[in-house]
């Protein structure tokens, strides 16, 4: 049997260009080597809760063409990304805001907050920063960064703040309104049902092969379709011939509670260093779940190693280096066309990705 396109990996990036692509009469062939569609947006139904598996996964775009293509394929809740950040027996509501500093030093109004930030920069005296700690501190004084981003990221990255490079934090926002709402986007929510059914139906008419390593048997897939859409590491596919990038990768534990309600709130995040998790997601306050019982899954991040399932690039120089020298090599195939988060080595959001793909399908299907 002969197709048009080979698409390896199930998730997002290769859905949408499947249904653009099926939409157009072309033929298509998904392949995946888990064992279910949807890559890192998986959730899987448990007791009617929809547990996301790989992570919390909160929709959100200011792109009002996205929007309407996602709402063709599912509808969303309101659901409004609020986490709380825990520091020892303190909460706090992220992002930083007028709650959060309110709490922090017990005051009321923007311009107290605004003048206790510049107090504790100022008295800092960081003109160049020279690392991440340098440029958090220059950026949000001492109580913020020391209560709300020093273990945090410390766990995220397994590195001191001082060992890691200012560039991680380009910015960070402050809010002087009693503004929760994490995102700015102007759209925002989470598919009724989960993600899977979402990417179901993008897939729908398209036939996909779950546990098919696309690497392992790349002789005979590659015979099967004219070209291939390739969204996995863009290093292994080159069997790793110019060296290994770099990822963080992130592990859970999930467990169900006898109770209805564990933490209060879909995202807790856990910022002091002492504790080895990053935060705790409560599945059910995604779809405001009122089930007897409820699912946690406490995250922990990782130096990522092969084999393991990676998550987030590392773009300082070198790798960024080694990857432009990939891409190089990319852009010389005749056949297959690299895309979404591992293809490019770049961490998209969810609406980011379909833009990439939705893009890709119309220079590439016209």
């Amino acid at each position: 049997m002969k197709y048009d396109y080979l698409i390896v990996g199930a998730g997002l990036f290769g859905a949408v260009f499947a249904r653009e692509a099926k939409d157009r009469g072309k033929k298509c062939l998904v392949v995946e080597r888990r064992d279910h569609i949807a890559g890192n947006v998986y959730c899987e139904e448990v007791h009617g809760i929809q547990v996301h598996r790989y992570g919390a996964h909160i929709f959100h775009t200011s792109d009002r063409r996205v929007w309407d293509y996602v709402c063709r394929f599912a509808e969303f809740n309101n659901y409004v990304n609020s986490p709380i950040a825990r520091y020892k027996d303190e909460l706090y509501n992220l992002p930083f805001n007028m709650n959060t500093f309110s709490k922090m030093w017990n005051i009321a109004t923007p311009a107290q907050a605004q003048e206790i930030i510049a107090s504790q920069i100022a008295d800092l005296g960081i003109m160049m920063p020279k690392n991440l700690e340098e440029q958090a501190l220059s950026l949000v004084g001492r109580d913020v960064y020391e209560k709300l981003i020093k273990g945090y990221t410390e766990k995220q990255w397994g590195r001191d703040c001082r060992d890691l490079p200012a560039f991680i934090i380009k910015r960070l926002p402050l809010r002087f309104t009693y503004d929760n709402n994490y995102f700015n986007d102007r759209y925002q929510g989470i598919p009724i049902g989960g993600y899977t059914e979402l990417v179901e139906k993008l897939l729908a008419g398209t036939e996909v092969r779950l546990k098919v390593d696309y690497l392992k048997n790349r002789q005979e897939l590659d015979g099967l379709a004219d070209k291939i859409i390739y969204t996995g590491m863009i290093d292994q596919f080159y069997d790793y011939a110019l060296g290994v990038l770099q990822y963080r990768s992130v592990r859970f534990e999930t467990e169900e509670l006898e109770m209805e309600n564990y933490q209060g709130n879909a995202v807790v995040n856990y910022t002091e260093r002492e504790v080895p998790f990053t935060r705790i997601i409560e599945h059910k306050h995604f779809e405001f779940g009122k089930q007897p019982t409820t699912i946690i899954s406490r995250e922990y991040s990782s130096e990522w190693k092969k084999g393991d399932e990676p998550y987030y690039p590392v773009n300082d120089d070198r790798n960024n280096a080694l990857y432009a020298q990939y891409r190089e090599r990319a852009e010389k195939e005749a056949r297959v066309i690299f895309g979404g988060r591992l293809g490019g080595y770049k961490y998209y959001d969810m609406d980011k990705v379909i833009a990439a793909a939705l893009e890709l399908c119309g220079t590439e299907l016209g």
